[in-house]
This record gives structure tokens, C-alpha cells and sequence, in this order.
């Protein structure tokens, strides 16, 4: 029985096993609209470990914002984050050919889990539902609220770049992903 360090299911393989950049692994976070939640965990990461993991964010097609709700930036700049602006994406155009294949799919909004495309190559998936606090009205308490979100996602994310991403064991490791879920 091959390992998974041998290509046999690796965690970020091609369908033989090789990966297009052996040394990142490549993160999408899906949330409804794509303009504050998964913005926030995009730059998070890739302000965390832009070395080892690509981050993408993106939302479902119909609901997708053209711009990044000035909340996650200004969430984002009492962090010192930078926030490296990309096109907003639906979902569908990183479950496409072409896009790059998803070591991990984290979804941050538990409304939007069924609705989801099949994503090319069987990523890990979690689900680390969070608040949609883009529909929160008052300007002080979304501010807090976004302020909350990053460190929530940050703490999730710090624990994410820590874990052996060459286990053998991609059921544990992969329940250990989901199980970030519960860490506030």
C-alpha cells in the first residue's frame, strides 16, 4: 500500500500524484458574497505563510459583490495586513479549467455548502461557519464584529500553517482541519 508521501492520495496531488508547485498548497474560502469574511481570511493567510499556501477567496455567483466591504479593510489596516486586491471571484471560475486546483476548500458561510460547484480533485474541505456580519447596520458594531472575525480566523489559521500537511493520515488530518471550526 503506497503512502500518501509516495502520491497515492496526497494531500494537493494531481490525479498521478505530482503537484504543479510542490512547496504551496493552494487554500480557497468560500463565502456568500466574497467581500468581507473570506477577504479576510485571503489576506490572513497569505500574510501568515504566503511561502507555503496560495489563498483565494470567492462567493456564489449570484450573490457576489464587485467590491471589498470597507470593513475588511479597515479590519485588515488596524492589523497591519496588507490587503493584495484581486478580483472578486464566484466560485465558478475556480472550479473551472484552468483554475488552480484547491488543496483545501474552507467555507466560512454554512448557507452557501450546498450550493457549492464539485470541486476538481477532492480538496480537504471544512466548514468554519461564521457570522454574516456584512449585514450588520451599525458602523461601530461592524467594526468590532470584523475586528472579532480576523482574530478568529487568524487564530484558525496560525493553528492551519502549524499541522504536518505531508500526514500519512489524511482522515486525521483532515478532521483536524474541521475541527478548527470550534476554536474561537
Amino acid at each position: 500500500m503506497k503512502t500518501m508521501a509516495q502520491g497515492q492520495g496526497s494531500i494537493g496531488g494531481t490525479a498521478t500524484g505530482a503537484r504543479i508547485n510542490p512547496q504551496r498548497f493552494v487554500v480557497f474560502f468560500v463565502s456568500r458574497r466574497c467581500s468581507l469574511r473570506s477577504v479576510l481570511a485571503e489576506a490572513c493567510l497569505t500574510h501568515l505563510c504566503e511561502k507555503r499556501f496560495a489563498a483565494y477567496s470567492c462567493g456564489d455567483p449570484h450573490r457576489l459583490e464587485r467590491e471589498i466591504h470597507p470593513a475588511a479593510v479597515r479590519a485588515l489596516a488596524s492589523a497591519s495586513i496588507p490587503l493584495r486586491c484581486q478580483p472578486r471571484q464566484n466560485w465558478n471560475d475556480l472550479s473551472s479549467l484552468g483554475a488552480p486546483k484547491a488543496d483545501f476548500v474552507i467555507t466560512l458561510d454554512e448557507d452557501t455548502l450546498a450550493r457549492q460547484p464539485r470541486w476538481p480533485g477532492q480538496p480537504n474541505s471544512a466548514l468554519w461557519a461564521l457570522s454574516d456580519i456584512a449585514e450588520i447596520s451599525d458602523p461601530e458594531a461592524l467594526a468590532h464584529a470584523s475586528i472579532q472575525t480576523l482574530h478568529v480566523l487568524r487564530r484558525r489559521l496560525e493553528l492551519l500553517v502549524n499541522l504536518p500537511l505531508r500526514s500519512p493520515d489524511r482522515a486525521a488530518f483532515q478532521m483536524d482541519v474541521r475541527d478548527m471550526a470550534f476554536m474561537l
